[in-house]
């Protein structure tokens, strides 16, 4: 981004996103992502809300030329998805970029867009903004769109670690856009579904406990395995799908399968929920767009 000020506005049209040096097609989108949603879905922004906007992003280009901003708009000109970062952001990332949680599970307004930030942490082992999205669909084609952003941002710096929820738009994404990143998925948001995922089970209290302990008490990949496999014979557990399918990527969220590479410490999103409890102090889930905006700061 040298001196220049940061903007950007794009344009999206169904499943292929239009921008210079983009990615030509998404086509792929309608079948390999689990939130695909039929028709794309749009703000309805009443003119309060634009104008605050606007009056934002001007307001913080006067104040520091190197805020950024990227709007994307679909083939109406109406607004999709909104990203911006303060130089704070920019500055904080080129000394503690390193390793970044992302996470939408976090909504803050009444047009039901995932508030997606962007968290590192610092040299105090605390949490730190690295850019803010607002975000109307959770599609693979949203997601390349939102992290091609940021990169730009970022002038190309990508993170050398990721860790997001387990979500398979988010991976393709991640996989297209940040290609040399090491991805890994949010241990406690895994560990938390295992009560709804066993819910009915009759050994239900037993495996809540089984399945962290082979998890956090394994110090080697082979030890894993073994308590696993173990696991899995002791309560009928073969037939299970979703932890068939955890199994199969389990060098993306086992502690031991990626002791080699480096995370500053952290295994989980729980710094984007310690963000999350920050701005519960401002805005809410009935907290409009231009409320949300100007709270923000």
């Amino acid at each position: 981004m040298n001196d220049m000020v940061g903007i950007s506005i794009q344009k999206s049209y169904n499943s292929t996103i239009v921008e210079t040096g983009g990615y030509e097609n998404l086509a792929f989108v309608e079948k390999d992502c689990r939130n695909y949603i039929d028709k794309v879905r749009r703000l309805r922004l009443g003119e309060r809300d634009v104008v605050a906007i606007q009056a934002y992003f001007s307001k913080m280009q006067v104040l520091c030329s190197d805020f950024y901003f990227s709007v994307d708009l679909d083939e109406e000109c109406q607004l999709k998805n909104v990203f911006w970062a303060d130089n704070r952001c920019r500055q904080a990332y080129k000394k503690f970029g390193d390793v970044v949680t992302f996470d939408t599970t976090y909504l803050t307004n009444r047009y039901d867009m995932p508030f997606a930030p962007f968290v590192g942490v610092n040299h105090h082992g605390q949490s730190t903004l690295l850019g803010c999205g607002l975000v109307s669909n959770e599609d693979t084609g949203t997601f390349v769109w939102l992290f091609r952003t940021w990169l730009e941002c970022m002038e190309g710096q990508a993170p050398v670690g990721i860790i997001t929820d387990r979500d398979r738009a988010i991976q393709n994404a991640i996989e297209i856009v940040l290609p040399n990143t090491k991805h890994r998925w949010c241990l406690w948001h895994i560990l938390k579904k295992l009560s709804e995922k066993f819910e009915n089970h009759s050994y239900k209290a037993l495996i809540l406990s089984a399945v962290p302990d082979v998890v956090n008490e394994s110090q080697s990949p082979e030890e894993f395995e073994q308590g696993w496999s173990s696991m899995i014979e002791k309560y009928t557990l073969h037939e299970n799908d979703w932890l068939s399918g955890l199994y199969k990527e389990r060098d993306r969220w086992v502690p031991c399968f990626l002791e080699t590479s480096f995370w500053v410490g952290m295994s989980t999103t729980q710094w984007s929920e310690s963000m999350n409890i920050f701005f519960d102090g401002y805005v809410h889930s009935k907290t409009s767009l231009k409320q949300f905006v100007e709270q923000y700061e």
